[in-house]
């Protein structure tokens, strides 16, 4: 397999990122708890750690998000590795609605205290704030839709399009603070920067299509060694590396070009979507012991 190559750290903080986490630090003390929209598919990789050190002693709830694309058993995982930590956790599928109609219990469940303390005060119908945070096209603006029932925040397939902040109307007794997602100075691990380029997080180009399709064969191939087998009828010699299993797949696409050399950009191309759009299968890239070790 190929090596770890530092070249592919990317770094990046685009001014409104910046900005971005300036507002969130001054609107923290306006909200009772923080909850935080994660791609299940890369549970480490779509955490910004700089949200931790933001939201301080807040309590906080995590949105696995995307689960109709991620290894269910692993999500299972995931969850009970959350909630260890004391984080209260919803499992969803935006696009499906699937999930979507726990947020209110849960978030209830979470901030039952404060509740508590509200109709002791007599304060009964004072609503609960919450800051919705995420780093970009984690679905973040898709979950606020869905939970308020509405169409008016944009949710597109790429980063950086929720800008400003939004307050967001739930009901009477749920008041939510959508906030524009921000990635982080540096991935120090290459292996976050890779994982975000493979789900489309960070934007198209940054990394070499060639090259992510190559690493992301390799890691398809060392967890989900069958789905590829059955995908394109290969099997998978243990010392071939990514560009070799790219070839093998693109020969047996028929992705020939003069020469009988195989178009390896095409199948590059090919890889990506069938990955993205969960033709190959139900993946999650990242384990909870992998975190232990972060």
């Amino acid at each position: 397999m190929m090596a770890q190559n530092n070249d592919l750290n990317i770094q990046w903080y685009p001014g409104h990122m910046m900005k971005t986490r300036r507002m969130m630090e001054q609107e923290l003390r306006l909200v009772d708890a923080v909850c935080e929209i994660l791609d299940a598919r890369i549970p480490i990789s779509s955490r910004n750690p700089d949200i931790d050190a933001i939201c301080g002693q807040k309590p906080r709830m995590v949105v696995l998000n995307r689960i109709d694309l991620a290894d269910p058993a692993l999500v299972e995982r995931w969850a009970d590795w959350f909630r260890k930590r004391g984080w209260a956790v919803l499992k969803t599928d935006c696009r499906s609605r699937k999930g979507v109609q726990g947020f209110v219990p849960v978030v209830q469940k979470l901030l039952a205290d404060k509740l508590a303390r509200y109709r002791e005060k007599g304060q009964a119908g004072r609503p609960l704030k919450l800051m919705v945070v995420g780093i970009p096209n984690v679905g973040k603006s898709t979950f606020i839709n869905q939970i308020a029932g509405r169409k008016g925040a944009k949710a597109e397939n790429r980063p950086g399009v929720t800008r400003g902040k939004q307050w967001v109307t739930v009901s009477d007794s749920l008041l939510l603070l959508d906030t524009p997602g921000i990635l982080w100075p540096k991935f120090d691990d290459p292996k976050v920067g890779l994982h975000l380029a493979y789900t489309g997080a960070v934007k198209d180009g940054v990394i070499d299509t060639l090259t992510l399709a190559a690493r992301l064969m390799e890691l398809l191939a060392a967890r989900y060694p069958k789905a590829l087998e059955d995908r394109y009828r290969m099997d998978i010699p243990a010392d071939a590396d990514g560009y070799a299993l790219l070839e093998r797949a693109g020969r047996k696409r028929g992705f020939l070009v003069s020469g009988g050399e195989v178009d390896l950009d095409r199948m590059a191309n090919v890889l990506l979507e069938e990955y993205r759009s969960c033709k190959l299968g139900r993946f999650t890239l990242e384990t909870p012991e992998e975190a232990e070790n972060t």
